[in-house]
């Protein structure tokens, strides 16, 4: 069998157990009316075409992803409206929130009723899935694992100030350094990982990687909430000497006119890798999996991998790619999430309360 036959066989096998649960739920609310000990206007409320559910003329989807994508999507969703309309004659809206990824995982989490999520990191989708509100096998109901976009990490400087080449330079103490904090921030999270991979995982043990985090971090002198205020800390408020970025967010800068100079180290850097995720229990309450489904089929084609490009994101498409290579530059070694063993381990390891970056911090705050 081959993977694609395999994820049409998991597909086919997730919707035959929700037309199964959706027939339970059926006779259980005509039982309750029977018996005389349901509540009928309830049970009415919650049935497909109820007030706020998706109907046969239209349809409403909340998209909750982080900071950094708001310029993409306000070119990829009014082309999606467009495209659903002329094929099935349904009128789509979109609701659509942005903030850290950290962030915008806990307000999930805590109710905010996202149809779909587009997350700066895979294992913010995770802590969604386990809470309940995503399916397991998620990474299989969209192309790529589920990832819709790459990006490396940028080092920006001030003008007139030489260009910070490689990520040793940020620990000799001389730069002050802004970046977000990982514990709200998933970019901040493959911003840490950046700095200890380029030296535990090119030769280096592990205390020479603790020893140039903390060496960073102790001239960091503030860890704004997401990449967006990191960027207007560097940028507004003229504090820091580097400003650790996405790459994607220096060049659609530079689309805008920003002279700001700035450096990919090619070296060594960190494969930022974003997923999509349609969150289960919320498009079935609200009657719209199908067109939150084909909204994510939708971000892989050409003409949404395009519009990620053109806002400076590395597409995964291959012919897109193909078409805007000469604007990325090669990376000799990509560390991934897989160097470090996971999210799961990530976060065990680095970023829970106690681990090693509250540990450096508690460290620093003491001297």
């Amino acid at each position: 069998m081959n993977r694609s036959d395999a994820v049409s066989l998991f597909r086919s096998h997730r919707s035959q157990v929700r037309n199964v649960m959706a027939v339970c739920g059926l006779m259980g609310v005509l039982l309750s009316g029977c018996n005389g000990s349901g509540n009928a206007e309830n049970a009415t409320n919650t049935a497909p075409g109820a007030s706020g559910a998706a109907s046969a003329s239209s349809a409403k989807l909340t998209l909750v992803s982080y900071a950094v994508t708001k310029q993409a999507y306000e070119k990829i969703i009014p082309k999606f409206v467009a495209e659903w309309k002329a094929k099935t004659g349904q009128d789509v809206t979109f609701e659509q929130s942005y903030g850290g990824s950290g962030s915008q995982t806990r307000a999930v989490i805590d109710g905010l009723e996202a149809d779909i999520v587009q997350l700066a990191l895979a294992g913010d989708v995770k802590k969604i899935e386990k809470a309940g509100l995503i399916e397991s096998g998620w990474e299989k109901e969209a192309p790529n694992d589920a990832i819709v976009t790459h990006s490396v990490a940028a080092l920006v400087t001030r003008p007139g100030k030489p260009k910070v080449e490689t990520w040793s330079e940020l620990g000799d103490g001389k730069l002050k350094v802004i970046t977000a904090n990982p514990k709200t921030s998933g970019g901040a999270k493959w911003n840490f990982l950046a700095l200890w991979g380029s030296v535990a995982l090119t030769g280096g043990d592990e205390s020479k990687a603790l020893t140039f985090a903390e060496s960073v971090l102790k001239n960091t002198p503030v860890l704004p909430k997401d990449a967006r205020e990191s960027s207007d800390v560097f940028y507004k408020q003229g504090q820091g000497d580097v400003l650790i970025n996405y790459e994607n967010e220096v060049l659609l800068a530079q689309l805008k006119g920003d002279t700001q100079p700035f450096n990919i180290p090619t070296d060594t850097n960190i494969s930022i890798d974003a997923p999509v995720a349609v969150v289960d229990k919320n498009v079935d309450k609200h009657g719209t999996r199908k067109v939150a489904e084909a909204f994510v089929q939708f971000l892989y084609t050409p003409e949404a991998q395009r519009e990620y490009a053109k806002v400076g994101f590395r597409p995964v498409d291959a012919t897109v790619l193909k078409e805007v290579e000469t604007q990325f530059p090669k990376v000799k070694k990509l560390i991934t999430v897989k160097d470090f063993g996971g999210w799961s381990k990530i976060d065990e390891k680095f970023f829970k309360d106690g681990a090693i970056f509250d540990q450096l911090q508690t460290k620093i705050s003491k001297k």
